[in-house]
């Protein structure tokens, strides 16, 4: 499972932001634009795999009380409600 160090989620997808504007500039060497899509490639790789720590993480939250998202029922048409919360 990949590990999120504090901010690196969200320099990642800056940093492809970045990547992506070099990419659509005029000027750019095909060595350059090969190394910045390399590049882009791994970073992307490393977003979807944080993004699915996260969503596993989220997931196994929401088991944890065996029913569904924690703190949570389905009321007679199947919305959920947080009826059982106390608060």
């Amino acid at each position: 499972m990949a590990q999120n160090k504090a901010g690196e989620f969200e320099a990642s997808l800056n940093r492809l932001e970045e990547i992506v504007k070099l990419l659509e500039s005029e000027g750019i060497t095909l060595d350059e634009s090969v190394k910045l899509f390399r590049e882009g490639k791994e970073l992307a790789r490393r977003c979807e795999a944080l993004l699915k720590a996260a969503q596993d993480s989220i997931d196994a939250a929401s088991r944890s009380d065996g029913n569904g998202a924690a703190g949570f029922t389905q009321n007679d048409d199947g919305r959920e409600t947080d009826e059982e919360l106390p608060f």
